[in-house]
């Protein structure tokens, strides 16, 4: 699916997140109505096994809450508002399941989902229970895996073959391996590169291997334009509306 849209393809960065509670459904709701062309999300595990939609580690930075998001129950991780603290009219929101963003976004737009079980739970099953999800809602072919883990990576490729998997990098010397001989040697569709890290020459090297080049995160006009000027395959951004406008998309 991801070769229908247009390139680059342009991915939300955890939904409308200059505009909304990152990762929360008014978010994603905002960033297809601004014309994106998919979503990026951070997946999790609750203590009870649920698949749910938050960045961080804990719940401190994006809810009202406190303590590790492995140690909340779905039921529990519920009863926190993930929206107050970006904004009065937000309150109330709560952290979203992995299937209600499926519900929310349908199933015409990509999802790209980073395997986030890195800091206390990296053998927690996480890629195991997303791959499930995926199957129940028969929505493969709008999905796009990512992580900096390879081993998240490698088990989505054994129970979703069909899926593309993307490896992140971070940026600066941390990412060299990653974006050189791990990528290059891996079983990858794409590189996921943070944007200051990223160059036309790496580009083209992707290319040559008849593999992808998805940026993160770039939001301005001119950081839009520089890397759609390089060939760049997908653009991951904060600011939906000012992407879609720089690529010549929207109003």
């Amino acid at each position: 699916m991801i070769e229908h849209f247009p390139r680059p393809i342009l991915f939300a960065h955890r939904g409308d997140s200059a505009h909304a509670p990152e990762n929360t459904l008014p978010a994603f709701q905002q960033a297809l109505q601004k014309g994106t062309d998919g979503v990026e999300l951070d997946a999790k595990l609750t203590a009870d096994g649920h698949v749910i939609v938050i960045h961080d580690s804990t719940v401190d930075r994006t809810t009202d809450g406190k303590g590790r998001v492995a140690s909340f129950t779905l039921e529990a991780i519920r009863t926190l508002d993930a929206g107050k603290w970006f904004n009065e009219k937000f309150a109330g929101t709560k952290v979203p399941s992995l299937e209600e963003v499926f519900e929310i976004v349908g199933k015409d737009k990509m999802i790209n989902i980073e395997l986030t079980n890195y800091y206390f739970t990296p053998r927690d099953g996480l890629a195991v229970k997303v791959c499930e999800l995926i199957k129940r809602h028969n929505n493969q072919g709008q999905i796009l895996f990512s992580s900096y883990f390879p081993s998240n990576l490698r088990i989505t490729a054994k129970i979703l073959p069909e899926v593309p998997r993307g490896l992140l990098a971070m940026p600066g010397w941390v990412g060299s391996w990653a974006r050189s001989f791990g990528f290059m040697f891996g079983d990858y569709q794409a590189l996921h590169p943070h944007i200051s890290s990223t160059s036309k020459e790496q580009i083209q090297r992707a290319h040559r291997l008849n593999r992808r080049v998805h940026v993160w995160t770039a939001n301005t006009p001119e950081e839009i334009n520089q890397l759609k000027e390089w060939g760049v395959d997908g653009i991951i951004t904060d600011d939906p509306q000012t992407a879609v406008r720089a690529l010549g998309r929207g109003g």
